[in-house]
């Protein structure tokens, strides 16, 4: 069964700790930047998603948003909980990156 809680860590070596779930399967916790991603220090910053009731659906869709501490970017991330062959719970997801910007003008770069 796929439960988000606990820690994770990408493929760049960016890590990301979820609370419990609760009993409307809403979460919160931290995404770490690490060196991988280009930075000499390790940059924490809230997160806050949902995922599926894993009770009803053995492979989870789950989505959370994460607020940078250190610029005016938030980034939501969408996906899905498999369950390996051997067991191993394994996130696969999409990542849509917004900056602010000073005008509606610029809103055409403000999305990756």
């Amino acid at each position: 069964q796929c439960l988000l809680s606990g820690s994770w860590q990408s493929d760049t070596g960016c890590r990301m700790v979820v609370s419990t779930l609760d009993k409307e399967s809403r979460f919160s916790g931290s995404y770490l930047l690490g060196p991988a991603v280009g930075d000499s220090e390790i940059l924490i910053s809230p997160l806050e998603g949902s995922q599926q009731d894993a009770g009803l659906v053995p492979q989870p869709i789950f989505s959370f948003t994460v607020h940078w501490q250190i610029q005016a970017q938030t980034t939501v991330f969408l996906g899905q909980c498999y369950v390996g062959t051997k067991g191993e719970e394994i996130l696969h997801a999409l990542w849509l990156l917004r900056e602010a910007t000073d005008s509606p003008t610029e809103d055409w770069k403000a999305t990756r």
